[in-house]
């Protein structure tokens, strides 16, 4: 059967719980994302400013602690979750999936590409495009072989900044000079980036904005490493089924809430104690241990969220919670891309040029806001149709056919 024969799934096919933590996701890396849309963005995310007081100070430290690199991790096992339940249809199903699934790939890549370039520099989903083909060299693997080697890739990340910041500790000050030179270009891509943010047109901010892709893909190496183990250990989590039926694992979830979640709080604490921030371009042993430390809390933190998150949405109390966040899990690319389309055009000078200006507690409202906007959006939409716009668009090239999108006109039997 060919790939045309294929269709995406129903919505009362889809696991409400996958779609709930989606949606979760959404929200935390808008929360992340502000401070890269109000600021440029390769120096977004390096810790707490100290120029910084009262509400505008703590709500810097708690999106810091709690926010800031875990959620993309979060998206990133939700994307392998997405991936296994999608190969393991198509393998129930008897048909096949690598043709199928390149291609979506693909299209992806083209719209990570598009939205980098175009819209906002801070894209993922190039990475995640790039990053997930190698995924089907291990779709059949149990989930104990998914689950090692994604906890061995996501350590070196931290791993090779704790080598360098160790390797700086002992060297002395030819290697800090090295650094310091080395880093010197990236300091002057972020004072170009600032003005042509908050006074440049959008064509001088599209060639800008093709440079820091650029750069932000040259840092795969480290990156990478994280994102990729997260679709391993999610893609195991998925296979095994403990997503779908958590009551089935106790001590697994009883793990992600009582172990790794009060581990990863301990290893955050520990980062922020070491240093809570640097300036960008600069890096020093100190502040390299504190990465590494830092990197390896959004992991642990991440995956005591998964614990608390499907306890919560699976409680009578949190049910209700969960439903309500489903639909924009559902649009979760149709969201992501929306969140970047709205804050360029408050923020970036061809907008209404709030470049700089917001204030760090008020980058927290304003993200909560659009947020339930876009829930609300999304309610609204998917009561009508059976797609968010780019999610129609991302099946409809994946399947080489324009996919039915009103509700009335859904497809027969056969889906994969």
């Amino acid at each position: 059967m060919t790939a045309t024969d294929l269709r995406p799934l129903a919505p009362g096919e889809r696991n409400p719980t996958l779609d709930a933590l989606r949606g979760t996701a959404l929200l935390g890396i808008l929360l992340m994302n502000m401070e890269g849309f109000n600021g440029p963005v390769l120096a977004s995310g390096s810790g707490l400013d100290p120029s910084l007081a009262g509400a505008d100070r703590v709500v810097d430290a708690l999106v810091y602690f709690f926010v800031q690199g875990k959620f993309f991790t979060l998206f990133s096992l939700l994307f392998g979750m997405g991936f296994m339940v999608m190969s393991q249809r198509a393998e129930e199903a008897g048909r096949g999936f690598a043709g199928l699934y390149l291609r979506r790939m693909g299209v992806l890549l083209c719209i990570g590409l598009a939205h980098g370039v175009l819209v906002w520099s801070g894209d993922i989903l190039l990475a995640y495009a790039l990053l997930g083909m190698p995924l089907l060299l291990v779709r059949n693997a149990p989930p104990l072989w998914l689950a090692l080697p994604g906890v061995l890739l996501f350590l070196v990340g931290p791993g090779m900044v704790l080598l360098y910041a160790l390797a700086l500790a002992v060297s002395g000050p030819a290697m800090q000079a090295a650094i310091d030179k080395q880093m010197a270009p990236m300091v002057e891509l972020v004072a170009r980036a600032s003005e042509v943010y908050a006074h440049g047109s959008w064509g001088e901010a599209v060639a800008v904005r093709a440079t820091e892709v650029a750069v932000n893909l040259s840092g795969l190496p480290i990156i990478g490493g994280l994102v990729l183990g997260m679709f391993l250990v999610g893609a195991a989590l998925a296979r095994s089924g403990a997503l779908a039926a958590p009551e089935r694992f106790p001590r697994l979830f009883a793990l992600l809430r009582w172990g790794l979640m009060p581990l990863g709080v301990a290893v955050m604490a520990g980062s922020m104690a070491i240093t809570p921030g640097a300036s960008f371009g600069q890096f020093n042993a100190r502040i390299g241990l504190a990465q590494a430390l830092g990197l390896l809390a959004g992991g642990l933190m991440c995956m005591g969220y998964v614990g608390w998150l499907v306890a919560l949405f699976r409680s009578r109390a949190g049910a209700g919670l969960a439903r309500w966040l489903a639909p924009a899990g559902r649009m979760a690319l149709t969201n992501y891309l929306l969140q970047s389309v709205v804050c360029t055009l408050v923020f970036y000078n061809y907008g209404l040029g709030y470049f700089g200006q917001m204030p760090r507690a008020w980058q927290a409202v304003f993200a909560l806001v659009l947020f339930v906007l876009q829930v609300l959006l999304s309610h609204v939409w998917l009561a009508r149709f059976r797609f968010g716009p780019m999610e129609w668009l991302w099946r409809s090239a994946t399947y080489l056919r324009p996919q039915p999108m009103r509700l009335r006109a859904q497809p027969a039997a056969g889906r994969a």
